[in-house]
């Protein structure tokens, strides 16, 4: 990969994937997103569409169902589809990076066969339950608990903010818990909770700022009793394993993230040639052209950082630093790009039909969640030395 991060030139099978996905995203994404942002509707037959071209099972082994692709396949994906519909694109990012891969990482071979195939299918959904109503990034905060009893974990508590959660296809939360204490210090292991399971509720889902075709709840969990075998990974390991997840999944937010500055980018363009003042093309102008120009730049800075750090994390070299960086510039680039695409519309940019505004109200929680960018510049100094 480190070839083509000078050159811009993405090997044949790379840009042919970006290709079909940049076509469904256009013939397929962009004609209804306008609908399901305005009736706050999942789109099942948008993700039955992507199911079908199999980018569910992009990085994951053909022997459990996957394309045998690898995770910057996944994130080309992520950017054409981040420039159309963010809500679209998220339901895939966090479908495979949280929902599948801590059963790809860290699963026995069993849950493997059993969860893989199903998930990497896109037919079923799978959901990562880590944020509880006093602390995300804060384990010490978690409050949910899992008890052994008779052979089979007893889980209460509750989670927040949880994509994917409660759709129709939804068939597995994976949910971290506290499990005894060491030290201590609170023991947090993960467990898997089959949906649907008695005890488990998917809550109403919250009515939000952007991402409307998004699903997202708060789920609670009241005497959920899981067999003892659905622990994911060690016992005391599901944060220390989990963080491991939002390293990687940094770099496919970094990926959605630059697609929705590159999209705000190709619509002012087109906007800026067709609308007139004055007698001419918005786009001769300069204020209007070099505002492009500089959110053309901000979007190719972003796209360079993401493609580094996916570098890094295929070839097996420590990219922590690396998909942070990517994460806090091209999820800052994507707000600057959508608050200035706004700009350039001027009174069109402040309507909901349009792209540009959805871009607005979708972007600004790309700085928030899978971490802050307080929290990415924690861990950049950090890497840094500090």
């Amino acid at each position: 990969m480190t070839e083509f991060l000078a050159t811009g030139l993405l090997p044949d099978h790379y840009e042919q994937l970006a290709k079909t996905v940049r076509d469904f995203a256009n013939s397929v994404v962009a004609p209804v997103a306008a609908k399901h942002d305005e009736e706050h509707s999942f789109p099942y037959e948008v993700v039955s569409g992507m199911a079908d071209m199999g980018l569910f099972g992009l990085p994951f082994p053909e022997e459990y169902g996957g394309m045998g692709g690898d995770y910057f396949a996944l994130c080309l994906a992520l950017e054409e589809l981040g420039k159309v519909d963010q809500s679209v694109a998220i339901t895939l990012e966090a479908g495979v990076s949280l929902g599948a891969m801590p059963v790809f990482r860290f699963g026995n071979e069993e849950q493997k066969q059993e969860w893989l195939p199903l998930l990497a299918s896109g037919k079923a959904l799978g959901a990562f339950g880590l944020t509880e109503a006093g602390g995300g990034t804060d384990a010490g905060a978690t409050k949910t608990t899992a008890k052994l009893d008779d052979g089979h974990w007893v889980i209460n508590g509750s989670k927040q903010f949880i994509t994917n959660s409660g759709t129709d296809i939804t068939k597995l939360v994976t949910v971290t818990a506290v499990t005894g204490e060491v030290d201590g210090r609170k023991q947090i292991s993960s467990i898997l909770v089959p949906v649907p399971t008695e005890g488990f509720t998917a809550e109403p889902a919250y009515n939000k700022v952007g991402w409307n075709a998004s699903d997202t709840h708060p789920l609670s969990f009241d005497d959920v009793r899981v067999p003892a075998e659905n622990l994911l990974g060690e016992r005391g390991r599901g944060y220390a394993n989990f963080l491991r997840i939002l390293d990687e999944g940094r770099i496919a937010i970094a990926a959605l993230s630059v697609g929705a500055a590159q999209g705000c980018v190709d619509e002012c363009v087109k906007y800026a040639k067709e609308r007139e003042a004055f007698g001419a093309a918005i786009g001769t102008y300069q204020a209007i052209a070099f505002k492009i120009a500089r959110m053309e730049a901000r979007a190719h800075a972003a796209r360079t950082a993401y493609y580094d750090a996916a570098a890094l994390m295929l070839a097996g070299k420590p990219f922590k630093k690396a998909a942070a960086i990517a994460k806090l510039v091209a999820s800052e680039a994507a707000m600057d790009n959508a608050r200035d695409a706004t700009q350039v519309f001027g009174g069109y940019g402040f309507m909901n039909e349009y792209a540009v505004a959805r871009h607005y109200r979708d972007s600004k929680i790309l700085e928030i969640g899978e971490g802050t960018s307080e929290v990415q510049l924690m861990l950049i100094a950090r890497e840094a030395g500090l």
